[in-house]
Parts: C-alpha cells; structure tokens; sequence
C-alpha cells in the first residue's frame, strides 16, 4: 500500500505533534506545508526538507493539489470552519483540531455540510488516545465500577501564569472563543463523554486573572477577554453528578490531569503528567485499596496512527466526529453562558450526537 500523502495547514506548536506523528508512520509520508506567515513556512520547510513547489500561504491551494491525500488542521480556534469547508469542498479527508470552532452554530454548519458531502475525518480529543483511558473505558463498559455515581476532573497548566506573554491569539475570544475553559475544558468534557456519558446540565464560575498583555507588536497593551480559569459543576445523563477544574494558572503544573470515577462497586483514578497512570480498587475479594494496574498492549493507540488508519479503512470507531465536536461546543457555550449568567444552563441537545 502506497503512503498517505498528507499536508499540514497551520505551523504552531500543535504542527510539531501533527508532524512528528507523519514521520513517524510507515502508511503516511509529510507532503506539503500551509501557513499565512511565509517566514515561518520557509524555515520548517527547510528543517524538513520539503521543496518550494509544496509550499503554501494559501490552503485552497494547497487543497487543489491532487496529489495531497488528506490534511492536519492546526490554525487558531476561529478559522477551522473556514479551514475543514474547504477540505470537504475538494473532498480531502482531515483532522481538525478543537474546539472545532467559536460556538455552536458554527460547529453545527460545518456538521451539516459534511453530513451532506460525508468524508473521513477526526476531530483531534488527543486524550482519547491514551492506553489508560481506554483500558477505564473498557473497565466501566464491562460493569467493573457498577452504577456510576460521581466523577471528578481536573486539567491544569501554569504557563499562562506570566505576565510578559503578549496577547497571542488563545487570549482573544474574537480569535479563540474562550480561554482555558476550550483550550483545556473541552479536553475534559470529551474524556467524561467517551469513560461516562453526555452532560445534560452545567453551573460554573470563571475569571480573567491577568486582564492586560503586551500586544504582539510591542506596540502597547491590549484587553484579555477570555477565561484563565474556569470550575465546573454538572449533572450528566443517569444523574451522575461531575466537577471540574481547569486552569491555565496553576504554579508548577506542566499538563496534569486527573480524573477519579466512583461506582456502586468500585473505582478508578486516570492521571497524567510526567507519565500516564490508571489505579483501582475494585469490589473483586482481596481487593482492599486503590492499586496502580498494568494497561493492556491492546488498549495502547496513537493519535495520528489512528488517522491514518481510518483513512485506509481500518479504524477503530473510538475517534471522534464533527457531531462529537458539535456536542463538545455546546457544553462549552452553555459553561459560558452560566458563568455569564450565575445560573444552572441546559446543554443543548444534539440530535446527532452519541459518544464513541
């Protein structure tokens, strides 16, 4: 089988993880390039050692190639929709990272299109992909916790903790539609989704910590309009009862997360930071404590290898979909609108929806 010729469009620091994941692959070879800043594209370019000729400023170029088997979108929050319309216009499968865009009317008008015009595609729920979380998935799916009763989650970053970062796009809610609740947020909403179920409803209480940064330029200062944190309270569907915390202003913290779910006959404890860890105690006779437990091989997947195998016919039907990323938006709109509004919000329903 011959490789997947596969483009990237957009060169921040999710481009490292989409790039290092195609060379890494035996199905999949690095194409061709896309990004609005030309110095930027001709430096990677040069690092990876990609000709002129597959290099572009502009991503319906890019997409016209016939040549290009499939894309890695990897822009700023606001340009997905515009980004993954155009690959289905000239029907080239992609991975769109999330949150798949600003709100969820933008998320449900690109849902829609491509539920007319149907291509493989995955929307990037990167945690997914981990062994632990998929072995919890499979420990719950077979009744080893019983009736789910409580969930708790945390994501917490620190970097954002520093007063001399410029006001990059993830600060401005016209580019980002929020701060740390999609940045990290959605992270947690998908994972409690995939291991629990939908979250029906949502009170929450957010603020913006440093509210002025230097504006890119160095020009002056400009206003940070998004949330640096934001905690969470939820009802999900079977009246499990869930809260999360979710900071990009936790001192010291790289990229931890933590997630505890307790059953009528047991529990489990998923964390991640340096390493990714799964402990449980279990209503099994002898077990009498939490215990770290060793994950399957089989449960063991790679994000981008996943792409690559949906694209050849072999996925596995644990990635997620535009309608996953519709239902992820909406609990981000409706945790907005609570925080807004000091108020319990219904999720709006999406009729399309069910977790993988």
């Amino acid at each position: 089988m011959k490789k997947l010729k596969i483009g990237v469009i957009g060169l921040g620091g999710i481009a490292n993880f989409h790039i290092g994941g195609i060379l890494a692959s035996d199905d999949a070879e690095l194409w061709s390039l896309c990004d609005n800043n030309e110095e930027t594209l001709s430096r990677r370019a040069r690092e990876l050692g990609l000709p002129a000729a597959r290099l572009y400023t502009d991503h319906e170029e890019m997409l016209r190639d016939p040549e290009l088997d499939a894309v890695m979108i990897g822009t700023p929050n606001f340009s997905h929709v515009e980004v993954a319309s155009a690959a289905i216009r000239h029907r080239k499968p992609f991975a769109l990272e999330k949150p798949v865009s600003i709100d969820t009317r933008e998320a449900e008008r690109l849902r829609d299109l491509l539920a007319a015009d149907p291509l493989p595609h995955m929307v990037c729920f990167s945690y997914r992909y981990k062994s632990a979380v998929r072995y919890a998935k499979r420990l719950i799916e077979e009744g080893k916790l019983g009736t789910i009763r409580h969930v708790y989650a945390q994501y917490l970053q620190g970097w954002a903790d520093d007063e001399e970062l410029p006001l990059v796009w993830r600060f401005r809610k016209s580019l980002s539609g929020s701060g740390a609740l999609g940045d990290l947020g959605s992270h947690i909403f998908d994972l409690e989704r995939f291991l629990v179920g939908d979250i029906r409803r949502v009170v929450a209480d957010a603020d913006t910590i440093i509210r002025r940064r230097k504006t890119t330029d160095g020009e002056g200062f400009g206003e940070v309009d998004v949330d640096d944190y934001c905690h969470v309270l939820a009802r999900m569907e079977g009246g499990v009862s869930s809260s999360m915390t979710i900071s990009r202003f936790a001192y010291g913290r790289g990229n931890y997360q933590r997630i505890e779910i307790y059953g009528s006959k047991g529990a489990l404890v998923y964390g991640l930071e340096d390493e990714e860890t799964l402990h449980v105690r279990l209503g099994d006779p002898g077990d009498e404590t939490f215990r770290r437990v060793d994950v399957p091989a089989d449960c063991r997947a790679d994000q981008m290898q996943s792409f690559f195998n949906l694209l050849n016919g072999k996925g596995d039907g644990l990635d997620a979909t535009l309608a996953d990323g519709c239902v992820n938006q909406a609990t981000i709109d409706a945790v907005i609108e609570s925080f807004e509004k000091g108020r319990w919000i219904d999720v709006k329903k999406e009729e399309e929806g069910g977790h993988g």
